[in-house]
């Protein structure tokens, strides 16, 4: 069976390291926050001016003005700091963000990205994407491994607006966990109980497959 949104958020959360400095974006990547592992220090950043993004709120305890990037209620910690969008771009500018974790409506083999426009769709904007993904020190892709139409996000070259080009390390989707590497898509990891026949089926671009792959641990 594919993962949900929760499942492939728990498989990136495994991606962290202690004392990293971690951009979420919109949708799934969010959910990552939700399974950090217990001890590990890591400082959650949101490019509209927080570092150091707690849990969500409880029920009723919603405080309006506290928000992330995707307009989502929020809470801090002990040393959570604000700041206006100059000194949140220089952050991410300078390459002060370990990991980004974006979603995608398409990605490359050659770890290309387009995230932030469908043509003929309303959009609010790109947000910083365009500066995560260009700084950032290590992006991965949280995302369905097919539309709703069942074509394939991964794909040998985008057809929607780029984000960004030869950026996406890594890719964790509702099937796999897939590596960008000189050869293209290196599948590392299947979803419990899914083939590699069908994640090949459903990949856009062709798959380096080394040996025997294992399933995700969740």
């Amino acid at each position: 069976m594919s993962l949900d949104k929760n499942g492939i958020a728990k498989r990136i959360a495994q991606e962290l390291q202690d004392g990293y400095y971690v951009n979420l974006g919109i949708g799934i990547p969010t959910l990552v926050a939700n399974y950090v592992p217990d001890g590990m220090d890591v400082v959650l950043q949101s490019e509209n001016g927080l570092l150091g993004i707690g849990p969500f709120p409880e029920k009723g305890k919603a405080d309006a003005d506290l928000i992330n990037a995707g307009k989502q209620t929020v809470t801090t910690i002990a040393g959570s700091s604000f700041f206006d969008s100059s000194l949140s771009f220089a952050m991410i500018r300078g390459g002060h963000i370990d990991l980004t974790v974006l979603g995608a409506f398409e990605v490359t083999d050659k770890g290309d990205i387009s995230s932030w426009k469908i043509p003929g769709k309303m959009v609010k904007g790109m947000g910083g994407a365009m500066d995560l993904v260009a700084a950032a020190k290590n992006i991965i892709v949280a995302t369905t491994h097919t539309d709703r139409n069942g074509n394939p996000k991964l794909k040998a070259a985008c057809s929607l607006p780029l984000t960004g080009v030869n950026c996406v390390k890594k890719i964790v989707s509702d099937l796999a966990v897939i590596e960008i590497t000189e050869k293209g898509f290196k599948l590392l990891e299947r979803a419990p109980g899914v083939s590699v026949e069908e994640i090949v089926e459903k990949t856009g671009a062709p798959l380096v497959i080394d040996g025997e792959i294992p399933e995700m641990q969740i």
